[in-house]
């Protein structure tokens, strides 16, 4: 069973419709990428999962029940823009939001003092959010998001403001959650990032699913048949006028292949040739890539 099933989930507004039929499901302890373009929806869909919209259409199940108004507690969200009061301090304030989460003062004290020694922010309880920079105001919003123990965790850009070792430390802790089982829906543009954490991922554009799936599967799914090829020798033209040639540097060529040639075939033409392979690499397309080509082909 799923953690999350989204099924057609319709959502308008006015005479606009955000998203238009979207169905998808993520898997209990993955890592899930929520992708696509600005205006394409996902907003949309994160509030409809974590109650603040209510669906015209279709049905959100979360561990096989429909949503319903107990579930936002086992739900962790942290949204792009911020959702701190400035003038509170950390401290009071990570208490008092995570007793709306329904956690005694007791537990929440506890459980708010080890993520802030686990991120060296000890000395932060009695400073006000004012004070901090943007990276120390998103570091104490993720703890807002984690720190009641949810099954379900929603990142919307979560390494925004961070520098690279904290966020290198979000994105161990982000991976040890999911270790530990829970499942994380991770919204970004930053396509590198999702390549790097995500298992599966589902694109949308323009409030439909266009897109759904492992990320390798996907990968070997838009391999248009290159591969780069590293070499010490001297290629014959009549082998450079057999195969497609998209860039070269010195030795080292990318061959495009037709529909008819295998890695085999390009392979033995080579050694035919007797210049002697130092490399020889598929070339998969990148997350990029395959966004790009999907949201703007008409």
């Amino acid at each position: 069973m799923p953690v999350l099933k989204i099924d057609n989930i319709v959502k308008r507004f006015h005479d606009k419709t955000a998203v238009n039929g979207a169905s998808f499901e993520v898997r209990k302890g993955s890592i899930f990428g929520l992708l696509g373009p600005n205006g394409a929806g996902k907003t949309t869909l994160i509030r409809i999962i974590t109650s603040i919209l209510k669906a015209d259409e279709g049905v959100v199940y979360l561990n096989g029940e429909k949503l319903n108004e107990f579930h936002p507690t086992q739900i962790g969200y942290m949204p792009e823009e911020r959702g701190l009061y400035k003038k509170m301090k950390v401290g009071e304030q990570l208490l008092y939001l995570a007793q709306l989460r329904g956690m005694s003062y007791k537990n929440a004290k506890k459980a708010i003092i080890e993520w802030m020694t686990k991120f060296e922010m000890q000395d932060w309880w009695n400073k006000k959010i004012e004070e901090l920079s943007k990276g120390m105001q998103q570091k104490v919003q993720f703890i807002v998001t984690v720190v009641h123990n949810p099954k379900l965790i929603i990142l919307d850009e979560p390494f925004t403001g961070l520098d690279p070792v904290n966020t290198e430390l979000i994105r161990k802790e982000i991976i040890k959650l999911s270790e530990n089982g829970v499942t994380i829906i991770f919204s970004t543009h930053r396509m590198e990032q999702v390549e790097e954490i995500c298992e599966d991922i589902v694109l949308v554009n323009e409030g439909k699913v266009i897109l759904d799936g492992k990320v390798e599967s996907i990968k070997e799914q838009f391999k248009d048949n290159k591969y780069k090829v590293e070499f010490t020798g001297d290629i014959q033209d009549d082998l450079l006028k057999s195969l497609e040639v998209k860039d070269k540097d010195g030795s080292s060529f990318v061959f495009k292949l037709n529909k008819e040639q295998t890695s085999n075939d390009l392979l033995r033409l080579l050694l035919e040739n007797k210049v002697e392979v130092k490399s020889f690499n598929e070339i998969l397309p990148t997350l990029n890539d395959i966004f790009i080509r999907l949201v703007t082909e008409k």
